[in-house]
């Protein structure tokens, strides 16, 4: 079961964008945000070491947050409304 959650996607998300957590919203366009290819394999390897099944090529399609969690909690068997 991962131990994921969406505030910790959004703090490890603020913290490589060097954003606080408050301004990474569920709606962002992250790669307009800044966020690029290297910080996101970052982030999936990071993702997946906290036990999600997520690949850089499926975060790579999505570009939100939501999409992201979304993707995150279908793969543990999560509802996407179960927010930490």
């Amino acid at each position: 079961m991962s131990t994921l959650t969406l505030d910790r996607m959004r703090a490890d998300i603020a913290r490589i964008l060097h954003e606080t957590p408050e301004d990474i919203r569920d709606d962002d366009n992250l790669m307009d945000l800044g966020l690029d290819s290297m910080r996101l394999m970052k982030l999936a390897s990071q993702w997946r070491e906290a036990g999600a099944a997520v690949e850089f090529a499926d975060l790579a399609v999505a570009a939100t947050l939501a999409q992201w969690w979304a993707l995150v909690s279908r793969t543990a068997g999560q509802s996407t409304t179960d927010r930490p």
